[in-house]
């Protein structure tokens, strides 16, 4: 039989066997976002496209050529979102956040879309996880930010990763910086691609994220931002890598990153790993103090970063590193005819009641399938109910690592505190034992 339909290109399935490892990644996220403050936010994953003209930039490629916008049946112009700081900092905005106390610190978990060719490490549609700051322009924030996401991959294991940082400067260091750069990329103008052409005047920076390779060599050569900071983003940026050194976070200045987003201003950094190939980026960010402003409000300092949960997973998978997998079943409780089975459906009621995780037969089978059943499911304990365990009120408890057997009262609070206790005495054997 054909299938009607397939998953669109660029779209991946996360199956039930392999669920666990992006929850996994989620709880240890969420659990790292608690330890520096973060509370969740959540957005729409739609948004007005204007807020990503605006916010992400017109000269990005992301602006340019990858975002999926379409008009609705009213004549509204939407746009899927490509990344999630502009949604935040609409959000922001929107629900007058800054008359909080500051600074603001949020994280999310989202799923993004970019129509793009789809490849390792690089899908239509892709998550992330990301960490967003309100309110302060010490550099002490920056380096706390870059402290998160380090310490993440630290908890992962993950060896080969290096981070660089840069400063882009501000809007006024920037125009010096930007002179030159029109000086430079001008001596090359008819060998460049049409899209730089087209930002050596609108937004010179541009240049040096451009993946052409003839253009990219060309930007290797160009005048670096570093040389063209003012004192105040120098400063700050010194603060940074002070504040880094004291955390004992390892770091290389590249002058190069740019990041490709327009919204960013003097920090600006990224995570990179080795072992991905070409799509080596797995988490990016930097400040963009200017962004709120440039969304209708009041100046605000602001930072963040967002981590590609898809590319994480490769760079763990390349480096061999296994994700736990989820505790097996508790108890499996087999059954033989109709009574038994409504005594079983019973009994594991009221072990998931206690967070226990117990089965029994939904589908019909007889007890040898069930018992295999339960072998898949790699059960720590069975249990099998007939007529005769019914009438006598007991069951034979049967610990499948060792073979034990114990005798079990089937009423369902006895039943419930004698297997909790059984489960527990295991466990702190199986602790001691190791």
């Amino acid at each position: 039989m054909a299938l009607i339909t397939k998953k669109p290109r660029g779209t991946e399935d996360v199956l039930p066997r392999d669920s666990y490892r992006w929850q996994f990644l989620e709880d240890l996220f969420r659990d790292e976002a608690r330890a520096f403050g973060y509370k969740e936010l959540r957005t729409p994953v739609f948004e007005h496209t204007n807020l990503f003209e605006r916010g992400v930039g017109d000269t990005t490629d992301v602006v340019q050529k990858e975002m999926y916008t379409f008009l609705t049946k009213g004549g509204d112009s939407i746009t899927l979102r490509p990344e999630g700081t502009a949604g935040a900092a609409r959000a922001f905005l929107e629900h007058g956040l800054h008359n909080d106390p500051l600074p603001i610190k949020a994280y999310y978990l989202t799923s993004c879309y970019r129509y793009e060719k789809p490849q390792a490490g690089r899908l239509r549609e892709f998550h992330q996880f990301g960490m967003e700051c309100y309110g302060t322009q010490n550099p002490a924030a920056d380096a706390e930010l870059i402290t998160a996401a380090a310490n993440i991959f630290d908890r992962l294991g993950l060896k080969n990763i290096r981070l660089e940082i840069n400063s882009i400067g501000c809007p006024k260091c920037r125009a010096e910086y930007h002179k030159a750069l029109k000086e430079y990329f001008g001596g090359y103008k008819d060998e460049l691609c049409e899209d730089c052409r087209d930002r050596l005047e609108r937004n010179p920076m541009r240049l040096l994220d451009c993946k052409v390779p003839h253009d990219h060599e060309i930007a290797e050569k160009a005048p670096t931002v570093l040389d063209y900071l003012c004192d105040e983003c120098r400063e700050h940026f010194d603060g940074v890598k002070a504040y880094l050194d004291s955390n004992g976070v390892e770091y290389t200045v590249n002058p190069t990153i740019v990041r490709g987003l327009d919204y960013y201003t003097k920090t600006v950094f990224e995570f990179i790993s080795g072992d991905i190939g070409a799509q080596s980026t797995i988490c990016g960010g930097g400040r963009y103090d200017g962004l709120i402003e440039d969304l209708g409000g009041n100046p605000m300092p602001a930072l963040g970063f967002a981590a590609g949960i898809e590319r994480l997973l490769l760079t763990l998978d390349a480096q061999g590193i296994e994700i736990p997998e989820p505790a097996p079943c508790d108890i499996y409780i087999a059954s033989m005819g109709d009574n038994a089975h409504k005594k079983a459906s019973e009994l594991c009621n009221a072990l998931r009641k206690s967070g226990m995780y117990a089965e029994f037969d939904v589908v019909g089978r007889g007890l040898r399938a069930q018992m295999k059943y339960a072998d898949k499911l790699k059960a720590k304990f069975s249990l099998v109910l007939g007529d005769d365990e019914l009438s006598g009120g007991t069951g034979r408890l049967k610990n499948m690592d060792n073979g034990e057997q114990v005798d079990i009262p089937l009423d369902t609070d006895a039943f419930t505190q004698s297997f909790i206790a059984a489960k527990l005495d295991h466990e702190y054997k199986t602790a001691a034992s190791k």
